[in-house]
């Protein structure tokens, strides 16, 4: 079996961009992907995958018949050592290929300094709106656009998450509360659960013992303590409405987020950031910070009584500055045609243009093999 794809770059992540079209028909999905990605093994040695949460990633991508809408497109979270497949969110930094992808496949016809695409995410059912930057009508010749995280330049993408309160659970508040109690670890903890872009939950530094000033000394802190923030996000999945227990929460969702306010001293400056952040991915720390996460942070910095609200000193702030551990990220705020918009910039660019090969087809035999080995 022969799959057309596109390995691209998008923000902090790499993704394996497929057109609808280009999978089979009749091909499950959830078996197929980590397959071609050669889950279940920690290195996907035999598969495309890169071993880690920001490179098991992928984008399926098709045309809609819907006026208004130029590309629809889904998001897989390959499993890595399991042979799943996560398709309960979307990942913001793999959005930003979206746009690109059109114009390059000439899907949508480059217009102006600014081309503006129109996308949606199938996950969630959320409309992004992509500008593409076009000088003079077209893509630069050289990408030339940079961003924290990434050590090279791309094309410039922005992202606006129309209307992005509630797309996973129906409330920007899934539990109707500003802050709520979790028990976990034989301790209580203050949260805060909020669904834009995706479902967070967001737990203060302080109360995991993190020193706001010591930053860079937060993930040897965190790491001692993964089990028990896995046991707060899956109290907030099943509060949420996310999974019916706590041992079936999915692996991606609700995203775990820990904020502080910064503080300053000699050895570390604040760099002008609102918040300082850690989250999480697949149950690790990220390595930067997850686009449809930000966007969760900085509604809940405008809503009144949530922690991060707090931390901001209460300001309904245009723009949100967040520290992750790959540098600063700025989100903005703003109201068109009566509608809130959500973004944030990232960069863009396709890595390679490949046909991945697999040894068999997936039928009943490659099914049975990759059951056994999840077992």
């Amino acid at each position: 079996m022969k799959i057309e794809a596109e390995w691209m770059r998008g923000g902090t992540s790499k993704c394996w961009v497929f057109e609808a079209g280009h999978l089979g028909e009749g091909n499950s999905l959830d078996s197929l992907l980590p397959r071609v990605f050669g889950s279940p093994d920690s290195r996907q040695i035999d598969g495309v995958g890169g071993a880690t949460s920001t490179t098991s990633k992928a984008m399926i991508l098709h045309r809609p018949d819907d006026e208004g809408i130029d590309v629809d497109f889904t998001f897989a979270q390959v499993g890595i050592e399991e042979a799943a497949v996560d398709w309960g969110s979307n990942c913001g930094n793999c959005s930003a290929v979206v746009g690109l992808y059109a114009i390059e496949k000439g899907w949508v016809v480059p217009t102006g300094d600014v081309t503006r695409i129109v996308t949606r995410n199938t996950n969630t059912g959320q409309v992004i709106i992509q500008r593409v930057a076009t000088p003079a009508g077209a893509l630069p010749i050289v990408p030339d656009a940079q961003m924290p995280g990434v050590p090279f330049p791309g094309y410039r993408v922005g992202l606006g998450f129309q209307d992005p309160a509630g797309k996973t659970t129906g409330a920007l508040l899934p539990t109707g509360s500003a802050t709520d109690t979790i028990t976990a670890g034989g301790t209580r903890w203050t949260v805060s659960m909020v669904d834009a872009g995706a479902p967070v939950v967001i737990v203060r530094a302080e109360d995991l013992g993190l020193d706001p000033a010591r930053y860079e000394n937060w993930q040897a802190g965190v790491e001692l303590q993964l089990d028990t923030l896995d046991q707060i996000r899956r109290q907030a999945a099943v509060r949420m409405g996310l999974a019916p227990t706590t041992a079936q929460a999915a692996r991606a969702i609700p995203k775990l987020a820990i904020a502080a306010f910064p503080v300053a001293d000699q050895a570390q400056p604040t760099d002008g950031s609102d918040i300082n952040v850690m989250m999480l991915s697949m149950g690790r720390p990220h390595p930067a910070l997850a686009i449809t996460g930000s966007i969760a942070l900085t509604l809940a910095a405008r809503t009144p009584g949530t922690v991060l609200h707090h931390m901001t000193g209460g300001t309904q702030c245009a723009a949100l500055k967040l520290r992750t551990p790959a540098g600063v990220l700025e989100t903005w705020t703003e109201e068109k045609d009566g509608a809130v918009i959500v973004g944030v910039d990232r960069t863009a660019r396709t890595i390679a243009t490949t046909v991945i090969h697999l040894p068999e087809a997936l039928g009943n035999a490659a099914e049975e093999a990759l059951a056994g080995a999840t077992r």
